[in-house]
């Protein structure tokens, strides 16, 4: 017998019989009122509060094939503003969906849920800190938005994964960025 023949019959031989899949029936729709969850989000959350189909279908995807229509979409002027959009969500049992730049290859940008953009207004670099190599951000800025910000005090912030001019530094932290240059820097943990 052939060596190629005698693998294939070696994994015929382990071949272990698996069980069928446990199917589950789909959880039970939970009814939101989205009328009066955009009424709250737009009395408490200093932001743009969108529930309109053009935005709901705007932030359907992101970088990968997956699609999910959220409930609404909030984009918070302060991150005090994102903490009171949250407490709305949590009020009303509507999940929530922290996006930045929308990048993500698996799928993480999307889901039904109240999605919060960072990427408008909080994306500030707040403080440098030049001594111990840190710096204080926004979620929502840029990753080579910060690098510019920072490479005067000779500072950079080491992944670079392929969407680096609009990819945003909370949505890798998020994925645990990498990119081509992390075999020089690491990955953002």
């Amino acid at each position: 017998m052939s060596r190629r023949g005698a693998g294939t019959a070696a994994r015929a031989a382990s071949t272990v019989p698996l069980p069928e899949p446990v199917l589950r029936p789909p959880e039970p729709a939970h009814d939101v009122d989205l009328a009066a969850l955009a009424a709250d989000l737009r009395a408490d959350v200093d932001g743009e509060v969108r529930f309109d189909a053009g935005s709901r279908a705007a932030y359907a995807t992101g970088g990968s094939n997956y699609r999910q229509v959220p409930l609404g979409l909030v984009v918070p002027r302060t991150v005090d503003a994102a903490v009171a959009a949250i407490a709305v969500c949590r009020r009303h049992g509507v999940p929530v969906l922290s996006r930045g730049g929308g990048t993500s290859l698996a799928g993480q940008v999307t889901n039904v849920a109240v999605v919060i953009d960072w990427s408008k207004y909080c994306n500030r670099l707040l403080a440098v800190d030049r001594a111990a190599r840190t710096c204080l951000v926004e979620p929502g800025i840029v990753l080579d938005t910060l690098n510019e910000l920072l490479a005067p005090d000779g500072l950079e912030f080491g992944p670079r994964p392929s969407t680096h001019n609009h990819c945003t530094i909370g949505g890798m932290l998020g994925n645990n960025s990498c990119g081509s240059t992390a075999q020089h820097t690491g990955k953002v943990v």
